[in-house]
């Protein structure tokens, strides 16, 4: 599913226009340098994080010691550099362990994973600006896709950003506007990819094969936690030719049923 650059950019437009526009800047500020120094694979100076997220240096080390005081990030005297602190993995512990969808989906990926061979995610839908996955079942074969729990992606991306259209009620000049930022190995048309979403609507599930990793399919089933939102999705990873060969259709059935049965769970029906 997953692409995912880990590596310290110059500026995060994104982030730095977030902050921009947020009603609650300190708490913005302090969110973004967590993002930021989460995406990086080393630890960061001041000037970096102030530079990607065109802050002040003075504002930004205000909300930095603030972060080191409240141990969601590590300060390294001798480098000058700060990275993220364990307070921030107990915190997602602590969301996890309370997490219904995370308890009720990982016996379900592990045995769609053992049983197709293929990667299943249980991710969680944030609107149109991101997924977040919140569990994993990885494959047993060479093929693995670089996603753990925590990691975020567009909303529209893939498969289950056709869940998301197809199960929603969007207007189409902001989706075409997402549509136009997204990354893909082999993108479609704006006009096919509304076709998808079409299919997707119809079938219940959606297809992406080979647009966003060439050479790979991914599976998206949506879950409710209540009937009128989307919130949740089951998605499956595998490489094309391998589940063309061994039964895509019957993994296609196996993430839509278990989906349907998770969104009983979720919103009380079972």
């Amino acid at each position: 599913m997953a692409r995912q650059s880990n590596q310290p950019i110059p500026t995060d437009k994104k982030l730095a226009n977030t902050l921009k526009e947020s009603k609650a800047p300190a708490i913005s500020r302090a969110a973004a340098i967590l993002r930021l120094l989460g995406k990086s694979e080393t630890p960061l100076g001041l000037q970096s994080i102030a530079r990607a997220l065109n802050l002040v240096p003075s504002t930004c080390l205000y909300v930095l010691r603030a972060l080191v005081d409240e141990e969601f990030v590590a300060f390294d005297p001798d480098t000058k550099r700060y990275s993220l602190e364990a307070g921030v993995l107990t915190l997602a512990r602590h969301w996890l362990r309370r997490n219904q969808f995370t308890d009720l989906s990982q016996p379900v990926l592990n045995r769609i994973s053992q049983d197709f061979d293929v990667t299943v995610l249980g991710v969680n839908v944030v609107g149109l600006e991101h997924i977040i996955v919140v569990a994993i079942s990885q494959a047993g074969n060479n093929f693995q896709i670089s996603a753990q729990v925590g990691s975020r992606f567009p909303a529209l991306i893939s498969a289950t950003g056709r869940c998301i259209v197809a199960f929603g009620d969007y207007a189409e000049d902001e989706l075409k506007e997402k549509f136009d930022a997204l990354r893909w190995d082999e993108p479609p048309t704006f006009d096919d990819w509304k076709a998808q979403i079409e299919k997707t609507r119809s079938d219940g599930f959606a297809v992406d094969e080979g647009n966003y990793i060439s050479g790979v399919t991914v599976v998206a089933a949506p879950v409710w936690k209540t009937r009128d939102k989307l919130s949740h999705a089951l998605v499956a990873i595998g490489i094309s030719s391998s589940l063309n060969r061994n039964g895509l259709p019957l993994l296609q059935e196996a993430l839509l049923k278990n989906a349907q049965i998770l969104s009983n769970q979720l919103s009380g029906e079972l």
